[in-house]
């Protein structure tokens, strides 16, 4: 049950409010039905992969260019445990928001592109969207809506060398274009700074909580478990994405 006086606060905060930023991490898509990256039923509960590597290893950069094979076996699972889902309410509020708002932006490290699904345009997917696809050789763009079709590992149609997702694999860089729109965002300010089912273990995702609190930014949890950010947080809901933001977006719609 969340508490009445802390949806209050945070009502009053969002009427207040002409800028906000949305850090969102796997636990928003879980709602989906999406499983989380680790934990007990997580798609990687287990430590070591078929190939005998960990999942890092085999979802590697350094794997991808020798091995694109056991790395795209790994895609393929993982996009297949996305395919039957769709994004949630909590993407779609967040969405709306995004149109009621002066200024609107999701940062987000899910790479499933729920958030651009659900009508959001603010959006830095900071570790890419798994359905643009980019040949490794040559300038060959596309975009699927599924992997069903691929396959494994799959060939440029116009050089025939190896075509991987634009996502950030373990042991690659950040892209520097993302980052810089992260940059130029955080720096004209928001008035509001939410972390959404994230652990913000990453120093880039934890950040912007960080300078908001440094700047006297009023910063929202919601998670239903204790992250990196919980003890910092001005307020700190301990629910799911999909009740909250359904309370919040009902009861600010009331004022």
């Amino acid at each position: 049950m969340i508490d009445e006086k802390v949806v209050d606060n945070v009502v009053a905060l969002l009427l207040e409010a002409e800028s906000v930023l949305f850090i969102t991490g796997a636990g928003i898509s879980a709602e989906s039905g999406l499983p989380t990256y680790r934990g007990i039923g997580g798609l990687y509960e287990e430590a070591i992969t078929e190939e005998g590597l960990s999942i890092e290893e085999a979802l590697a950069g350094s794997t991808m260019k020798e091995r694109p094979d056991i790395t795209w076996k790994h895609l393929y699972q993982l996009e297949e445990n996305c395919r039957k889902a769709s994004y949630n309410r909590a993407h779609e509020i967040i969405a709306e928001m995004e149109r009621e708002f002066k200024r609107v932006w999701v940062l987000t490290q899910n790479v499933d592109g729920f958030h651009y699904a659900a009508g959001s345009k603010n959006i830095i997917d900071i570790h890419g969207d798994m359905h643009n696809l980019r040949c490794t050789q040559c300038d060959f763009r596309t975009t699927v809506s599924d992997y069903s079709n691929l396959d494994v590992p799959p060939l440029c149609p116009e050089c025939r060398s190896i075509v991987r997702p634009e996502v950030v694999l373990f042991g690659e860089m950040l892209p520097v274009e993302k980052l810089e729109i992260l940059e130029r965002e955080l720096d004209k300010g928001f008035d509001l700074v939410f972390s959404v089912g994230t652990t913000s273990v990453f120093p880039y995702i934890a950040q912007p909580v960080i300078i908001a609190k440094y700047n006297g930014i009023p910063t929202i949890e919601i998670n239903p478990g204790l992250t990196e950010i919980s003890q910092m947080v001005d307020i700190k809901i301990p629910a799911g994405a999909c009740e909250t933001f359904e309370l919040l977006w009902n009861r600010y719609h009331e004022r």
